[in-house]
């Protein structure tokens, strides 16, 4: 049975470094192929990647608004999932399927419909999903993924991105999905951040599952634009998600 793991958590406190670093993980540790989701409108997972996006699902989405855009002949339905196939990103060892931003004005029930069917299909190829959502997390509030088996939510070291974080754990309690095992990540840490964070983290409820802490090598990396997938393995951000990673048992 395939594994779903999601990342979530508000911009800057590094979702997406996670999401990278672990499907890296993943990929090293022989659990291949992935498949990586970048449900964020703000897509950046491929660039920490180190892959080129071609198109994303929002574009195929907005062009079914058009009948003029389906070819004569072809249902609505087998040109998405046509368009679909053809929106993946293909690698080696990781596949990407890119969300994109905003479908626009109108409604969109019978492509997500669609969108649902599909990914229940083709996540049955890969052992491991690992998305990056949006602190919102629109599409698993859809439910156009399957329930999730590991839900991560990312913090800085503050408090103000702690209580973020508690409000994200609120928001999943609203929604119509289940969650088998909730945890948050804090990132950016330094020596004795979780020990005066400890009061607001435990006002969230939340499990601290790991933690990751400032990387100047990171910084370097996305200054440059280069691929996180690239990291050193010196990097202390890397060896902090192996060690997440094993210490998960993924």
């Amino acid at each position: 049975m395939p594994r779903f793991i999601a990342v979530a958590g508000k911009g800057g406190t590094g979702k997406t470094t996670l999401a990278a670093l672990l499907t890296r993980y993943l990929v090293e540790a022989g659990k291949t192929p992935v498949l990586a989701v970048d449900a964020d409108p703000n897509s950046n997972l491929h660039e920490a990647l180190g892959l080129t996006v071609q198109g994303t699902v929002a574009e195929i989405l907005s062009r079914t608004k058009d009948p003029d855009a389906i070819p004569a002949g072809m249902s609505k339905h087998a040109y998405i999932e046509y368009q679909l196939q053809a929106a993946i990103t293909e690698s080696k060892w990781v596949d990407l399927l890119v969300m994109g931003g905003p479908e626009g004005a109108g409604c969109y029930c019978f492509p997500n419909e669609i969108l649902r069917h599909y990914l229940q299909q083709l996540r049955s190829n890969y052992p491991y999903l690992v998305m990056d959502n949006e602190a919102g997390m629109e599409h698993l509030s859809r439910r156009v993924a399957a329930d999730v088996d590991l839900l991560l939510i990312t913090s800085d070291a503050s408090v103000r991105g702690i209580r973020s974080a508690g409000r994200i754990r609120q928001l999943v309690s609203t929604l119509d999905i289940k969650v088998k095992r909730l945890g948050l990540v804090v990132g950016m840490v330094r020596p004795d951040s979780l020990q005066v964070l400890q009061p607001a983290i435990e006002a969230t409820g939340l499990e601290v599952v790991g933690t990751i802490p400032y990387d100047p090598q990171v910084t370097a990396y996305d200054m440059q634009g280069q691929p996180l997938w690239d990291l050193p393995a010196d990097s202390a951000a890397w060896q902090a998600v192996r060690q997440l990673a094993t210490g998960l048992a993924l």
